[in-house]
């Protein structure tokens, strides 16, 4: 169970087959199975000859591209531990992150110099969390600087460390608090790859494009599943709709795993002709509820793929739960399983249980606890944390859901995000549904804000379908009547904003902390509005009779 395994396998069974591809601003590359062993075993007598040793952080600042596959590689070469960053991070956030990790080198893409060179800079001033001053500068190098010195280094021979070696620390969070360091073994990414694999075919001549960042555990998952089993990758820097598409249709794409948003993108896009996409046999999805009338779409687009709902986390090492392709097709519609996220994947234990950690009934809301082989080791230098999140041989999750009796799991909320109004539960996910099933919404979000009587009250974030006109959505109050016909009062809407688009992180997610402020700003302004009355429906909490 090491993940330079498969890179091995290839390279006996077709030396020749390109098995990385990047398309990047310049001229696009590409390595054969041959050509990305050779590298990678350079790369990793470069980084031994810069002092990296076995065990070391290494960590990595880069969108996707070819050169980032290769150095997540030549790090599990040598046996060392690979933390690729979030690009999108502030250089406080960076360095707060790099304090904490403590790599011996800190390996840096061309387009993102101007933060290494604020990276490497002396501090100005005193470090804010005291816990990091243990901290000594890091050496930074670019990445292409760190190629050039390979490119004279003899091969290094692969270590082959696997097992419970410690191979990433993927850092979640960041924009408040203290970013938590996940720390994922070879056997957890290993154990999470083989279950995805045996549930869903994942043949060898597959062709994945990774538009989710490396940064994150979906697109790192992916990238090590395709390796597993020799199929071949496709690199962008970023997500762009345009590129995306051209990529699809020219070199043959198989499978990709986006969030909604981004199926909506490609679809809505100028450039989106179906006919020259069907090469596409797998489209995975998570991280947020697929409206049913983007997956018809989808569905009519591609009428012989398989789509999929896939859930998990960073401390899993991608999901651990999977709804077949069979639940998403109309003629299963009267399963009600549209919604769920399946059920426990080969090798995972999933339940829901009380805040003691004793399992609930069937039906009934309660926290998500898994447990398994993919399951984290822990967070990065944070015991408290760690104990917090593991308990009793189960990782709690945070996320609320609901099963039935036959396994299938659905997701609430996260426990965090559930509004509580007038001693109610309020689920964030619930609203948003409900918002849009309008069909002049192309997406909502909903947020909680502070209320004096009733401690929290409900307040959404709405974007328009493109294509109609700036009044299809007359107003807010039009969107809070048809909530009313959906929604117990309580659960509505007290306000809603509507933007162009919804903030979303670089894993596709919706950023609602940015949301928050939005809509506080929004009620201050109202507030001093000579016509401040409350345009929300009744919203007192009351029990169903």
């Amino acid at each position: 169970m090491y993940l330079t395994q498969g890179l091995h396998r290839a390279v006996q069974r077709f030396p020749d087959k390109v098995l990385l591809r990047h398309l990047g601003a310049d001229a696009p590359t590409a390595r054969t199975a041959a050509q990305l062993a050779d590298r990678v075993a350079r790369l990793a007598a470069a980084l031994v000859a810069r002092g990296v040793g076995r065990g070391d952080r290494v960590a990595l600042l880069s969108p996707n591209s070819g050169a980032m596959v290769e150095q997540v590689l030549a790090a599990w070469w040598l046996g060392a531990v690979a933390c690729p960053l979030n690009v999108r991070w502030s250089v406080p956030e960076l360095r707060a992150a790099l304090d904490d990790a403590e790599p011996v080198l800190l390996v840096v893409d061309g387009s993102l110099q101007a933060v290494a060179q604020q990276l490497a800079a002396p501090r100005s001033g005193p470090v804010a969390d005291r816990s990091c001053e243990r901290a000594a500068a890091v050496d930074v190098v670019e990445g292409a600087v760190l190629a050039a010195e390979a490119s004279s280094c003899q091969p290094q021979p692969d270590t082959r460390t696997g097992g419970d070696a410690l191979a990433a620390i993927l850092f979640t969070g960041g924009t408040t608090g203290r970013s938590k360091g996940v720390m994922l073994s070879h056997a957890n990414f290993w154990s999470a790859a083989m279950s995805r694999g045996a549930e869903l075919n994942n043949p060898a001549d597959s062709v994945s494009l990774l538009v989710a960042p490396l940064f994150h555990v979906a697109g790192l998952g992916r990238l090590i599943g395709q390796l597993m089993v020799g199929g071949a990758c496709i690199t962008l820097p970023q997500f762009r709709a345009e590129l995306a598409l051209a990529a699809i249709a020219e070199y043959q794409v198989t499978d990709i795993i986006v969030v909604p948003s981004m199926l909506q993108m490609l679809m809505d896009h100028a450039d989106f002709d179906a006919a020259r996409l069907q090469s596409l046999h797998r489209i995975a999805f998570g991280a947020a509820p697929m409206p049913p009338d983007l997956l018809d779409r989808a569905l009519a687009a591609w009428p012989e793929a398989e789509f999929f709902q896939a859930y998990g986390m960073t401390e899993t090492a991608a999901s651990v739960c999977i709804n077949p392709p069979a639940n998403h097709r109309p003629q299963a519609r009267h399963l009600g399983l549209l919604s769920s996220v399946g059920r426990a994947g080969l090798g995972s234990e999933i339940i829901v249980a009380d805040e003691r950690g004793h399992e609930l009934p069937h039906g009934q809301v309660g926290e998500v606890l898994v447990r398994g082989p993919m399951v984290m080791q822990g967070y990065w230098r944070q015991p408290e944390a760690t104990a917090a999140a593991l308990r009793d041989g189960w990782l709690h999750t945070g996320d609320a859901g609901r099963m039935n009796a036959d396994g299938h799991l659905w997701i609430v909320d996260r426990l965090k995000d559930m509004i509580i109004s007038g001693g109610e539960n309020v689920y964030c996910v619930e609203v948003e549904t409900a918002l849009r099933s309008h069909p002049a919404v192309a997406d909502a979000a909903v947020v909680g804000q502070p209320d004096a009587r009733w401690g929290e009250v409900v307040h959404a974030v709405v974007v328009r379908r493109p294509g109609l006109p700036a009044d299809a959505v007359q107003d807010e109050a039009e969107l809070m009547a048809h909530c009313r016909t959906r929604l117990a009062g309580y659960k509505c809407p007290r306000r809603i904003v509507f933007m162009d688009a919804l903030p979303l992180s670089a894993a596709g997610k919706v950023q609602k902390a940015p949301l928050r402020k939005l809509l506080a700003d929004a009620q201050v302004a109202a507030a001093s509005s000579p016509d401040n009355a409350d345009p929300g429906a009744d919203p007192t909490p009351r029990r169903p009779a």
